[in-house]
């Protein structure tokens, strides 16, 4: 997991970790050590989420575990979530250099999990599945809600009982098409501190602004951010999370603070279709502007930001 995907599982009760401190597609030993402590623990599954857009993680990952350490590791099926905006964009046949990227995903995918299902009406959602099986006719597809637990139980249940085919997908990854749209991607890094000088903040308020200036700033840029987490924590463990799911979509904040601020723990992991300086420049400029506006101290702990070209 990233480090805010790891954060926020943390402050929802789950067992979670992060397995390596880079991508773990190309460290297997550290991988392997890593799973094996987790089974030694008592762990009979774990699910990992591949860092940025995850194209060639099955060949990286699975067939590397595989040809390296052959029959240590039972693999559940490869699973590639989409939510309906994404898969409407890809059907469009318009989605340019995102719907290349959603394409290799999918096809490199064992199960197919069509998220936040409760947007779409009964034919709407038979029509999406529909859709996917008639183009990736090999995957298992699954529908779910978080927000009402629909398809919930049907996903442990493939994730637990179900196998990796090891299939090798029909996809030239060094076509130009797949190479331009991944050059065309950053990747994007930032933990930071935020303690306010006196009195108290509202941290969904901030949180909210935050994603805002920083979505219009990528808008006004030609950019476009199809994932991008806020995450921020304070010492008592009350948390926000706000999330951008494109730069024409309102903010979502599935988790609120339930208390005033006064001293927040700050992750924000963005993939965005934008030069890398540029986003750098962009969320900089945000933070500090929205920052300023609460009269918060900033701390800079981490940063990191790369084009996937490089």
């Amino acid at each position: 997991m990233t480090l805010a995907d790891h954060k926020l599982a943390q402050l929802g009760g789950c067992r979670a970790s992060q397995i390596t401190d880079e991508c773990i597609c190309f460290c297997h030993d550290v991988l392997t050590e890593r799973l094996n402590g987790y089974y030694g623990d008592g762990c009979e599954l774990v699910v990992s989420d591949i860092p940025g857009f995850g194209v060639g993680a099955q060949e990286h990952v699975y067939h590397g575990l595989t040809d390296n350490y052959p029959g240590q590791f039972a693999l559940g099926p490869f699973t590639v979530l989409i939510e309906p905006r994404n898969l409407s964009f890809l059907q469009s046949g318009q989605a340019g250099d995102i719907g290349v990227i959603l394409d290799a995903q999918l096809k490199e995918a064992d199960l197919i999990v069509l998220s936040k299902c409760e947007l779409l009406s009964a034919d709407a959602l038979q029509d999406a599945l529909n859709w996917l099986a008639a183009h990736y006719p090999w995957t298992m597809r699954l529908a779910v809600s978080a927000k009402t637990g629909d398809g919930l139980d049907e996903l442990c249940r493939a994730l637990r009982e179900g196998r990796a085919s090891l299939r090798h997908p029909e996809i030239d990854y060094e076509a130009d098409d797949l190479q331009n749209a991944m050059g065309s991607l950053s990747e994007y890094y930032l933990q930071y501190r935020a303690l306010v000088c006196c009195n108290d903040f509202d941290g969904n308020a901030y949180l909210t602004e935050l994603a805002q200036e920083i979505r219009d700033a990528i808008r006004s840029a030609g950019g476009e951010a199809p994932h991008f987490k806020l995450l921020a924590w304070g010492p008592d463990g009350d948390y926000g999370k706000a999330d951008i799911l494109g730069v024409d979509r309102p903010i979502e904040l599935p988790h609120r603070f339930e208390n005033p601020c006064t001293d927040l723990a700050v992750i924000l992991n963005a993939s965005a279709a934008c030069p890398d300086e540029t986003l750098d420049r962009l969320i900089g400029e945000a933070v500090e502007t929205v920052s300023g506006r609460y009269q918060l101290e900033l701390t800079i702990f981490k940063k990191e930001h790369f084009s996937l070209g490089e």
